[in-house]
């Protein structure tokens, strides 16, 4: 980590109502409660941003507006304009290969599929940190369901209540 730059913590979701609450936006989520209440969000490179600071840390959240597939054009937007270095960017995602409401961190590797990740991976490498937040899999709970249509459907009040655990439980640094 490079202490003298800004930490980018980007949260993975797609903008827009009718996708609030839905197990894809795990990412949307996490920065809502990281950056806090008192946030000033505003728009800029195809994103929404807010600056806090964290432990004397200089921290942009994000939250890109380009929905999941196209999110790394948002990321390499603004690592580039505001010159911050891989190892700087942190993001926080929804997994289904981990049980919902559990939370685990990586450095690098492959997407598993996930194709904000996959984008952010061609825009800008694949050696920064990732949060990981469980969503589970259908075929956890016996539903044979499409992956795509789980990631978009909503939460139940029991997965919501997990995940806001998860998520209380992260620590940056």
């Amino acid at each position: 980590m490079q202490e003298n730059k800004p930490f980018l913590i980007v949260g993975l979701g797609n903008p827009g109502v009718q996708y609030e609450r839905t197990r894809h936006n795990v990412g949307f989520m996490a920065v809502d409660a990281l950056a806090g209440m008192d946030a000033m969000w505003r728009s800029e490179k195809n994103a929404l941003t807010a600056r806090v600071d964290i432990d004397g840390r200089r921290v942009i959240f994000v939250k890109p507006q380009t929905f999941m597939n196209n999110s790394g054009m948002a990321v390499q937007a603004l690592m580039t304009f505001y010159k911050i270095p891989l190892e700087n960017l942190i993001v926080i995602h929804d997994d289904m290969d981990i049980p919902v409401g559990d939370c685990r961190e990586k450095i690098g590797g492959g997407s598993a599929g996930h194709n904000g990740i996959k984008s952010i991976d061609a825009h800008v490498g694949r050696e920064y940190r990732r949060i990981r937040i469980g969503i589970s899999h259908p075929r956890d709970f016996g539903l044979p369901m499409d992956a795509a249509d789980w990631v978009l459907g909503k939460f139940g009040t029991v997965q919501i209540d997990m995940v806001r655990g998860a998520i209380d439980g992260i620590k940056l640094f």
